[in-house]
């Protein structure tokens, strides 16, 4: 097991000689391009912006994701979307979201916190260039809720998520899932298991089967 020291070329390492828990190098950047190389390959940047000078990247080898046709809506979230209480959108404020995802609940002041000022830049820059996009949830003009992520051909990143009102970022995921599955979508990555993404289909699949997903044409 090994974490890799990255440079200024373009290169990610064997993410099966990384460390259990998926970590498999540090330093480069966050461009665009690292990034894009990054994702097409399964591995994605997670560092405590605080504390931590590099950016982390992992690329665990059991990989949490939801298939689009198998999201779950439960009874009451059914009734919540029938009650058309919410509007969803797709790329409406991207910005809004990212900050969202960022301040929600006091993040941004926890120890371990993120979703910092490098991320936020190096991700909307990416939203700009047409690779990353952003759901709305807005309750009339208000923006409640919503998630963001780096979209690749017929797969889906998801990076973070937000609620301000109860159940917010599940719709987000539900009309996410939903008009991917429509537009020929394949995978949603959640990246890690929470109770909440399990609730809604979340499994674990193989790297192997994951990047057969994510390279196939």
């Amino acid at each position: 097991m090994a974490v890799f020291q990255l440079d200024k070329e373009l290169w990610f390492p064997d993410p099966y000689q990384g460390e259990d828990d998926g970590l498999v190098a540090v330093g480069g950047d966050l461009s665009v391009d690292r990034l894009l190389l990054a994702y097409s390959n399964g591995f994605f940047p997670w560092f405590s912006f605080r504390h931590q000078e590099e950016p982390l990247w992992y690329c665990p080898l059991q990989r949490f994701v939801i298939f689009p046709g198998e999201v779950h809506v439960s009874h009451s979230m059914q009734q919540l979307i029938n009650q058309h209480r919410y509007k969803t959108t797709i790329n409406q404020d991207f910005e809004g979201v990212i900050r969202g995802c960022a301040t929600a609940q006091n993040r941004h002041q926890e120890e371990g916190a993120w979703l910092g000022p490098d991320i936020i830049e190096a991700y909307t820059e990416l939203h700009r260039q047409g690779f990353a996009a952003s759901v709305e949830v807005w309750e009339n003009e208000r923006l409640v809720g919503g998630l963001y992520g780096v979209n690749l051909g017929a797969s889906f990143f998801g990076e973070s998520m937000f609620s301000l009102v109860p159940n917010a970022s599940k719709l987000a995921l539900i009309h996410l899932a939903h008009m991917f599955e429509l537009l020929g979508g394949r995978l949603i990555d959640c990246q890690f298991e929470t109770p909440h993404l399990r609730s809604m289909g979340g499994r674990y699949i193989s790297y192997q089967k994951y990047i057969n997903i994510i390279k196939k044409p």
